[in-house]
């Protein structure tokens, strides 16, 4: 009877046991509910010890040789998530075995653990009291960090290393006023690495940086305090800028220098149209605000615009700076022909100048001999509007034209002055 008792009292003990440590306190997804074998010897909560990390933690406890013991149960709950209900995370098929490492965990946050002893065809021992743990926190990020501006498309980021020596590389992370969203510039490798130079930026842009360490285990710090840096702006546009408008076959550009202090050159850009494109055609030195550009043709507009280029090879915007107008002189006007005719055994021209930059003029003297021959002969810098030809023989018929010559060279069109014939003299019969 008594054997019968204590029978009954062990099995309501289970039941007990079973239900307020385990219905309430142990939940095992896709596993059934635990056995509890009370003959199984405890682990002692007092002997479980801890090293928290970050997203991890070590345990280590004082296990059991006792034959019939074959390892360990450990149980665990998310106090955030889950209350105090413990789940089984794993399972160490070693009664010898008295550490466990649970990893990818949640950084500062409070976990329950208990641990309980394997035994025969699926028993386990009541697990131990729950033991408390709090993961670290994420570390901080480096403690300085710096940039500097005025850098020619270009930011360097500067920052104290980080103290901790886990870290083996920095996440550099970059927004600007045009892209607000923050992304990853560079993993810069090594802890003792601390500069990064960004580069191909955008001219004269404000960019914000921040960094992040990342320990060898890949942790990742806490974000760093923010560091703005601006890019430097190109070179201030020149000032006035003009074209000569009456010099022979060339123009000459003037402009006023950038105010920039560090120009070391000016380029100059050419176009037959305003709205057209431009094309380089020079450089001029820093001190040197002049630029004669020949073009060989009469009467020919251009237009130009002058660009400062600074000691960082940076460039005015072509597209923002002003236009200037210019044009070659133009070729003088054509004499007026007032007379053309023989007179005796000459032939006779006289003119107007036409132009008052005529300062002579050139005669054009066509010999038609026969229809397949003719000769030309030119007579040149004439000062006077008349002219006067003895060497005519009758019979040949003669073309002459006039250009005018100014004092630089250039020459009129030619105009036609006259087409004459002196007729052979009839024989008596």
């Amino acid at each position: 009877m008594r054997k019968l008792t204590k029978a009954l009292l062990l099995t309501a003990l289970i039941m007990w046991m079973s239900g307020c440590s385990l219905s309430n306190n142990l939940g095992s997804p896709n596993l059934s509910t635990p056995k509890i074998d009370v003959n199984l010897p405890t682990i002692d909560s007092q002997s479980i010890k801890s090293i928290p990390g970050i997203t991890n933690l070590a345990l280590e406890w004082v296990g059991t040789t006792k034959a019939g013991t074959y390892g360990y149960h450990i149980y665990r709950s998310d106090i955030q998530k889950s209350g105090e209900k413990l789940s089984r995370i794993a399972s160490i098929k070693n009664r010898y075995s008295s550490h466990y490492v649970d990893n990818n965990l949640e950084p500062a946050t409070q976990y329950l653990y208990a641990i309980s002893v394997i035994g025969a065809n699926g028993t386990e021992s009541t697990p131990s009291s729950s033991t408390e743990i709090y993961t670290l926190p994420i570390f901080d990020s480096v403690s300085l960090i710096s940039s500097v501006s005025n850098l020619p498309r270009q930011v360097k980021v500067i920052w104290r290393p980080h103290s901790n020596h886990a870290v083996n590389s920095y996440i550099l992370e970059r927004s600007s006023p045009k892209n607000l969203e923050w992304k990853k510039v560079k993993e810069i490798k090594g802890r003792l690495n601390p500069e990064y130079i960004d580069m191909d930026l955008k001219d004269n842009l404000t960019y914000s940086y921040r960094l992040k360490a990342v320990t060898y285990d890949g942790i990742t710090s806490k974000l760093s305090a923010v560091t703005k840096a601006t890019t430097k702006p190109l070179p201030t546009s020149v000032g006035q800028v003009e074209a000569t408008t009456d010099l022979p076959r060339k123009i000459i550009v003037t402009w006023q220098a950038s105010t920039s202090d560090d120009i070391i050159a000016y380029n100059i850009y050419s176009s037959s149209n305003e709205k057209g494109s431009f094309s380089k055609i020079g450089t001029a030195k820093k001190d040197d605000n002049t630029f004669e550009h020949i073009i060989n043709e009469d009467d020919k507009t251009g237009f130009y615009k002058i660009s400062a280029l600074d000691k960082d090879n940076l460039e005015s915007d072509i597209e923002f700076l002003p236009v200037a107008q210019g044009k070659t002189l133009s070729a003088p006007g054509q004499p007026i022909v007032r007379l053309a005719m023989i007179k005796g055994e000459e032939v006779v021209l006289n003119w107007d100048k036409g132009d008052d930059r005529a300062v002579a003029y050139n005669v054009y003297k066509t010999t038609k001999e026969s229809f397949f021959k003719s000769t030309l002969k030119v007579f040149k810098n004439i000062q006077d509007i008349r002219f006067e030809d003895k060497d005519i023989v009758r019979g040949l018929h003669y073309t002459y034209e006039i250009e005018a010559v100014d004092e630089n060279g250039l020459v009129s069109k030619k105009v036609e002055a006259a087409s004459l014939k002196l007729e052979q003299t009839k024989k008596n019969k």
